[in-house]
């Protein structure tokens, strides 16, 4: 089997952005981007989709730094999956923290959608704007051609919510990358390819 890997690098006039993808890791980390809470939530899915995850951004403001740190991962997990072969591809994960419940349902099948359902009492969350969640998993299913159907089910407090949810995204995406022995390495998909 290939390793299922990727390195991307994205440098625009707003930001830099470095990422490491392995998609058969161990969940290691080394995560920096400038935003601290950010970090934190991408830590989440590294540890939780059993990834490693080597990143580093920089930008002038934190809108800028997350849409790209999105579309730079979203571009890894394409590359890394590359023909798709043998992967699950269908998969979800419902997460509690606290008073807090998260469902993440994803397909890998090459379309990129979003249906997020998420509603936050404040409009930061530890110095982050609450709305770049949504932008954060708008962007990475776009980039990384995902269909991804992401919903806070209960909650009071908005750290516990947005956690459940980025739980929730690495379960799910480590269910949905896994290789099934049973396809023996097909495309699963009765048109016998997903784009990419």
């Amino acid at each position: 089997m290939a390793e299922r890997k990727a390195t991307v690098t994205r440098e625009t006039k707003e930001t830099s952005v470095k990422v490491e993808l392995n998609i058969d890791g161990k969940g290691q980390f080394e995560i920096t981007t400038g935003i601290r809470f950010f970090d934190h939530m991408l830590s989440q899915l590294a540890q939780h989709g059993i990834f490693d995850i080597k990143l580093s951004a920089s930008g002038a403001d934190q809108h800028h730094v997350i849409e790209d740190v999105a579309i730079s991962l979203g571009k890894a997990f394409n590359q890394a999956l590359g023909d798709k072969l043998g992967i699950v591809r269908m998969a979800h994960a419902l997460v509690p923290m606290d008073e807090a419940l998260a469902m993440v349902a994803l397909d890998i099948g090459g379309r990129g959608y979003t249906v997020f359902e998420a509603s936050f009492g404040n409009s930061t969350i530890d110095k982050m704007p609450a709305d770049l969640i949504r932008h954060f998993f708008v962007s990475f299913a776009s980039e990384s051609k995902l269909n991804v159907h992401a919903k806070v089910m209960s909650g009071i407090n908005d750290h516990h919510k947005a956690e459940a949810l980025f739980k929730a995204l690495a379960r799910a995406l480590d269910a949905s990358t896994r290789l099934d022995q049973r396809l023996a390495g097909r495309i699963p998909s009765t048109k016998d390819t997903i784009e990419d």
